[in-house]
């Protein structure tokens, strides 16, 4: 992918790949929101088993949106938990859109997570996945509409720089006559 034929605006990819992680250290959870998510979206899919790692894509891969586990040291007693996940990825990357997974029906955990910048807190259980899907959808017009509004902005702007060009141009000829 090279940059000549990517254009960007705070994760708002108008062209090329469309990223979204899925940050979780079940496998099995992790197997069935990525085939859940492939069935419907054309996102490019990355999956991690901890958020240290998926920090370290952040940058490079500029995700549209992460899915994120609230534990994940069931495998890694280290790890950091999805709040720290979540603060690390909106101080790093404040465009992405966090949607909060989890098994943890925990009001205060919620809170927190949109406290420091979750999009929304999605409780793991038999609706789970189509609220998944509703967030996506929503997060995905979203995307789309900050996409064009930001391509308007420059194009508004690139006429508005060639109509001062004009003015000036037109300016000098009426002052000092053709050459």
């Amino acid at each position: 992918m090279s940059e000549s034929n990517l254009v960007t605006g705070d994760n708002l990819m108008l062209e090329s790949a469309r990223y979204l992680f899925v940050i979780d250290d079940d496998p099995v959870q992790t197997e069935m929101i990525k085939d859940y998510l492939k069935e419907r979206y054309v996102f490019n899919l990355k999956e991690y088993a901890d958020g240290e790692t998926a920090l370290r894509d952040l940058d490079k891969l500029k995700p549209e949106m992460v899915v994120l586990d609230f534990h994940l040291n069931s495998n890694n007693k280290g790890a950091k938990n999805g709040i720290d996940v979540l603060k690390a990825i909106k101080k790093q990357s404040p465009g992405t859109k966090v949607i909060m997974f989890t098994g943890e029906d925990n009001i205060n955990i919620a809170l927190e997570s949109m406290r420091n910048g979750a999009y929304d807190y999605i409780i793991k259980g038999e609706t789970a996945f189509n609220k998944m899907e509703n967030t996506v959808n929503r997060l995905g017009e979203m995307h789309r509409l900050e996409a064009v509004n930001t391509a308007q902005k420059r194009t508004i702007l690139f006429l508005s720089i060639s109509i001062g060009i004009i003015v000036v141009l037109a300016i000098l000829y009426a002052l000092f006559g053709s050459p």
